[in-house]
């Protein structure tokens, strides 16, 4: 074999992997866009389809229940697809769910394209840190980095432009704009699938053996290692770091827009605070994987962002408008633990089969435990028309996610511990 057919070979690897790099970028920004581009039009849609505080929790609720269902049964799909084709299908089911919701006559069409386009985002949260182990295990942090960043910033666009584009071309185009991102994220793992079919050239060959720096990576492991995962520490550490999180995080995706509108403030200014929010989570995106990469057990940060959720939660409580810009700042770096969490799936497992199963196990686990929550938040403000017990909520959340950071944080591999 010569060196332009090696797979080994750089004039093989690099452009496979370029194009496996666009792959996992583009699907990292559309992995929030039909959360964030809904929550400021919620009074908007409210109006329309005249549903209230139940509806909209339920709204808030579809993100962590299809994540859940999604990580509990991606690593199976993947298994019998193959990580490209699955990565392909997450972002057709996201594009078709985004499409669908845009056109809704009513609540039901709201709820089925919410529903089916993050079942697709779901799928796609799984996928890739398997996808980033496999074709960069040489470069996890910095990938790791670059896919979450990804993924803030297309937490972050939606929520901004949400307003302003329902108030210049109507909620529909505002929501279903985000479908032609989900289609082009499509487009490398076609190319990826073309290659594979090309049996006698020298990237197929890096596809089919998953060459990274010329070592050969394991194909994605079977299902049964998942439920290996259920039996450690590790496991259900990342499951509760992750979960709580995620609750935390979706309940004020949902609700901080009507607690600043209740508190004074305009739609428009809701949707901008939402945006702060994801904003500061590019921050830690940016930062938190090289971090992590570089400690031996970065719970100290995870403590830190604790003590960001808390004072969050203290001034929104007490004087929402007195700093809403420090309240909100705080808030959005508080879920650092987000990127710590995803990029200790590849730091605390030796290869991709290990990093699907805990993958699979922490984000189906945490969603489950979090599904909840926004509707529950919803709950207990409804119930006690007023934020305190809400917030108390979210307080014990906090302490639970810190919990299960202690062992998600110690040094070791998933592995070593079935």
């Amino acid at each position: 074999m010569n060196a332009q057919t090696s797979p080994a070979s750089p004039s093989a690897r690099i452009p496979g992997r370029l194009l496996v790099l666009c792959g996992i970028l583009l699907s990292a920004f559309n992995l929030r866009t039909a959360v964030t581009s809904l929550t400021p039009l919620l009074d908007v849609l409210g109006q329309q389809f005249g549903f209230g505080t139940t509806v909209a929790g339920v709204l808030g609720m579809i993100p962590t229940a299809a994540f859940a269902a999604a990580g509990i049964g991606t690593p199976r799909l993947a298994h019998r697809l193959g990580l490209e084709r699955t990565a392909l299908l997450s972002m057709a089911l996201a594009a078709a769910g985004l499409l669908w919701r845009s056109l809704a006559g009513g609540t039901g069409g709201l709820l089925a394209g919410s529903a089916l386009a993050l079942a697709g985002m779901g799928i796609g949260n799984v996928i890739l840190p398997p996808l980033v182990k496999r074709y960069f295990p040489d470069r996890v942090g910095p990938v790791s980095t670059l896919y979450i960043t990804m993924l803030q910033l297309g937490t972050m666009l939606p929520a901004l432009l949400a307003v302003p584009l329902a108030e210049a071309a109507g909620w529909r185009i505002s929501m279903g704009v985000w479908t032609l991102l989900a289609v082009a994220a499509m487009l490398p793992w076609l190319g990826v699938l073309r290659i594979e079919r090309r049996a006698d050239s020298a990237l197929a060959r890096l596809h089919e053996r998953a060459v990274a720096c010329g070592d050969e990576a394991p194909e994605l492991a079977a299902p049964p290692a998942r439920g290996r995962v259920w039996a450690t520490a590790l496991g259900w550490g990342a499951a509760l770091m992750f979960g709580m999180t995620s609750l935390v995080t979706y309940a004020m995706f949902t609700w901080l827009p009507k607690l600043l509108v209740e508190a004074g403030a305009s739609r428009a200014f809701g949707g901008a605070m939402v945006a702060l929010f994801a904003a500061l989570g590019l921050v830690s995106a940016l930062a938190m994987p090289s971090v992590a990469v570089r400690m031996r057990n970065p719970y100290p940060i995870v403590i830190a962002c604790a003590a960001c959720h808390l004072s969050a939660f203290a001034g929104l409580l007490w004087a929402p408008m007195a700093a809403p810009l420090l309240w909100v700042s705080l808030l959005g770096l508080g879920p650092s633990t987000f990127p710590i969490s995803l990029t200790l799936i590849n730091l605390r497992t030796r290869g991709p089969s290990g990093s699907a199963a805990l993958s699979g196990f922490m984000q189906g686990m945490g969603y489950s435990l979090s599904c909840a929550g926004p509707l529950l938040f919803g709950w207990l403000q409804a119930r006690s028309h007023g934020w305190t017990l809400p917030f108390a909520f979210l307080a014990l959340c906090v302490g639970v996610m810190l919990a299960g950071a202690w062992f998600a944080c110690r040094p070791g591999f998933l592995e070593d511990r079935w």
